[in-house]
């Protein structure tokens, strides 16, 4: 396969990890992302969302707060941290060796990554 093909997004897991993360964050932060995309490629799992920021988090980074917005969205991705690994794992049918997030207000991106142990195969 090629790394295009790794990477593609697609197939019922891709899109059940998607809506099963915006589903999750949606619960903890009292919206979801608007757009999510779902990334295979061996032992990763790359999710990005867009459009993430809640009312007030999108106030704050109107009013010169960013480094305040960005802390409180990384402060409900991790306090989500058990739930999403615990998708993920469902989802895929592997172990999550390691839950990383990044995120930025302007634009309103951010990147949820889960190292899945290796596959036996």
């Amino acid at each position: 396969m090629s790394i295009t093909e790794d990477l593609a997004p697609g197939g019922p897991t891709a899109a059940e990890i998607s809506t099963t993360v915006v589903r999750v964050l949606a619960r903890y932060a009292g919206r979801g992302p608007t757009k999510a995309r779902t990334y295979r490629a061996d032992d990763l799992v790359a999710v990005l969302l867009e459009e993430t920021l809640t009312q007030g988090e999108q106030t704050l980074v109107r009013v010169g707060c960013r480094d305040l917005a960005r802390d409180a969205r990384l402060a409900l991705q991790g306090a989500a941290r058990d739930e999403l690994v615990g998708e993920v794992e469902r989802l895929t049918d592997r172990t999550v060796r390691a839950f990383l997030r990044a995120t930025e207000v302007d634009p309103d991106v951010a990147v949820l990554l889960f190292v899945l142990e290796p596959s036996e195969s």
